[in-house]
Parts: structure tokens; sequence; C-alpha cells
């Protein structure tokens, strides 16, 4: 039994290498759908751990108050953006001012955004991320402002700014450029300090501050006639012990200052985290089910090969039954080769995810996380693919009568 399987083991490697292009191609889909599902469950388990660990940098009784509503239910949304609710009526003036009054907020923080382009006199005018925010924005984040400082609580309607790392060297062409000044909807403002670097964006894998212009938040409404609404307010309870009595205070206020309406949502870290492994969850099972679907394509083309492969060598197989092979022993070199086919395009498969992977790690703001399961998953269905879809070619082969085979040119 064994020689037989080395026999045909021979035979199947020898008709792989006898026909490599038709083999690659062959086993191209095979690798795109195994490259598909490890790389992007790795980034999803990438993100998700990302978002925990802002949960456990910023603090745990950091509270998020964001537009839309959220359900107690965890993932159970009602905004276009999972993350901030951008998409929805952003949060106003009046709601920054309702949460920083609110008793146990010990300090609080809206992120808003001011579009528009930012020139200095040795630039021209260039489109910028703008932040509009408070003077307790580093305290919220636990951010150190590593070049100059931040601004004080009696400036936040001043014509102040700090920047990004990143983007001091793209505006100014050095690290510190304290005391410059540029220009923003024809106000200048003076910049008063540089951030360290982020190691993330609140709640957002994807985004950098460090491309990012922090101005004051009443600077912003002014200038934008108080369109500069709050995409979320960060906020900090006195203690983890207050969080949910703060929570509910938050939430009361609120709701009397929007009417009576419930259209915003004040998230405890825990339940910021679900939302937002939730989504992140949801994105990488659709895709994650897409790759799944173009593994079956291939397999859909290993059949095609290999059926192909049957007629042009169905002279060797009347050879071979009429030298004494089995219908079964035919059968067998037929799957092993579809086989064969499968598993080496899941190996190069997973090879080439790992390399995406380790790409995205080095070079962007995603840090993906291997995932072993779904490397096995992968493996597991790629070999399953082999063996189901070359199961018709070989029927096919092994049911051909001999003499009909030898009369085949």
């Amino acid at each position: 039994m064994s020689s037989m399987m080395r026999g045909n083991t021979r035979m199947v490697l020898a008709a792989v290498r006898a026909s490599k292009w038709r083999s690659m191609l062959t086993m191209l889909g095979v690798i795109v759908g195994v490259v598909a599902v490890v790389a992007v469950v790795g980034i999803g388990e990438g993100v998700k751990q990302q978002i925990a660990g802002q949960i456990t940098h910023f603090g745990k009784n950091l509270i998020t108050i964001r537009p839309g509503h959220v359900n107690n239910g965890v993932g159970d949304f009602a905004t276009d953006d999972v993350l901030f609710g951008l998409g929805t009526p952003g949060l106003t003036t009046t709601d920054v001012q309702t949460v920083q009054q609110t008793p146990g907020v010990s300090i609080a923080a809206p992120l808003g955004l001011a579009s528009g382009q930012v020139s200095t006199t040795s630039s021209r005018p260039t489109n910028a991320l703008l932040v509009a925010t408070s003077s307790q924005l580093p305290q919220v984040l636990n951010q150190k402002v590593s070049q100059g400082g931040f601004w004080d609580r009696d400036e936040d309607s001043a014509n102040v700014a700090v920047l990004g790392s990143h983007v001091a060297i793209t505006l100014f062409g050095e690290p510190a450029p304290l005391g410059q000044t540029f220009t923003f909807r024809g106000q200048v403002f003076t910049v008063r300090g540089v951030f360290d670097s982020f190691k993330s964006v609140p709640f957002s894998p994807t985004a950098s501050f460090d491309n990012a212009i922090f101005i004051p938040y009443q600077t912003a409404a002014s200038l934008t006639q108080n369109n500069a609404n709050a995409y979320v307010v960060l906020a900090k309870a006195d203690t983890p012990a207050v969080m949910k009595s703060t929570i509910t205070s938050l939430s009361t206020r609120l709701q009397a200052a929007h009417g009576g309406q419930k259209d915003f949502s004040v998230l405890s870290p825990q339940q910021t985290e679900a939302l937002g492994s939730t989504s992140v969850q949801l994105l990488s099972d659709w895709i994650t089910a897409v790759a799944i679907i173009s593994l079956f394509i291939g397999g859909v083309g290993i059949m095609n090969i290999m059926l192909l492969s049957v007629t042009e060598r169905m002279h060797e197989i009347g050879v071979r039954k009429a030298l004494g092979a089995t219908s079964r022993q035919i059968l067998g070199q037929f799957m092993l080769e579809a086989a064969v086919l499968s598993v080496i395009g899941g190996v190069v498969g997973i090879a080439l995810s790992l390399a995406v992977e380790g790409a995205l790690f080095a070079y962007t703001s995603l840090k993906p996380v291997i995932s072993w399961h779904a490397i096995v998953l992968a493996a597991v269905i790629s070999i399953v693919i082999g063996v189901v879809f070359g199961t018709i070619p070989a029927i096919k082969a092994a049911r051909k009568d001999p003499i009909e085979a030898l009369r085949h040119e």
C-alpha cells in the first residue's frame, strides 16, 4: 500500500512539474482565498486588541459621549459610523458645557473637526486636519506635550495651537516650531507646543493625531459660526467607583438639554470597547465569508483543470488499466493530484498572508495579529476543497473503459 502511495505521489509531482504554469493558475484561486482569510482575521484581531489597549492607556474612568443612540445591547447601534457617530449631527457647545458641569466629571475635552486650509509664511495653503478641543485634552488622553506646552483654560478662546509631531515637520520643516505662526480662515495662530508621538487615537485604529493641528474649541466655534460640532466628548470621572452614577447623571442632564430626546450615547470604557470590537468583528466576518467563497471558486478551477487533465491523459489511463491498475488506484491518483495542488496553494497562501501581515505591521498603523485558528481553518478548507472538487474528475478517470482509453489520441 505504501509503495503504491509513493508511486502515485511521484506521478502526481511529475504531472505538476510538467505543467508548471497551468498548475500555478490552478492554485491561484486557493492562494488568494487563503491570503484573504488569514490576513483579514489577523487584521481584525489586531484592531480589537488596539481598541482594548486604548482602554488601559486612557484609563478605566474614561467616559465617551457621542452623537447617535446606542442601545444597551452590545453592538446594537443606530448611527452610520460605529466608532464616532460621523454622519449624524454632532454634539453642540451646549452639550460640551453640560458634560463639563456635571457632578462627578473631573475633566472633559471635546473633539471636533474644523475644515479648511492652513498656510505659513514659507508654504502654500494646504489642507490639514484641525481638531477643536479644550485645554484638558492632554490630561484626558494621558498624552505628553514634548515641546513647549498646551494652552491654559484662560486661552480656550485664543488663537493658539498645538501640533502633532508629523504635521510640525510638514508645515515648518522642524520638530519644534514654537512661536511660529500659521493662518487658518484669515486668522493667525501661534504654535504653543508639539505633542509627543501618539501611540493611538481614541478608539480609532486608523486615524493619526500626529498629522493633526489642535486649536481651542471655542475659537473653532467662532470661526465656523458655531458649526464645529464635536464628534465625541471624552470625560473622566473623579474615580472609577463613581463611574456608574456619573454616567447616569450625564445621560439625565444631556437628555434634558435635548428636549427629552435620547439622540446621544454615554458609554463606559467596556461599552466603547465592545462596540468597536463588535463592528470590527462584523466587518471581518463579511470579508472572511467573501474570502471563503473565493476559496470555493478556486476549487472549481481545480476541478476544471483536472477534468482537462483527465481528457489529455486518457491514453495514459488506458495503459495503466491494461497493465493491471484498478479503478480504485486510478481514482486515488487523480484525487491525490487535486489534493496536492490545493495543499501547495494553501501553503503558498499562508506564507504570503504572513508576509502581508508583516508588511502592514511594519509600514502602517495597523497591527495585525497572527491567528493560528485562521491559519488552521484556511489549511483545512484548502485540503477539503482539493478532495471535494477533485472527486468528479477522479471518478471520471476511474470509470474509463481501458479499451476506449487506449483508442484515445
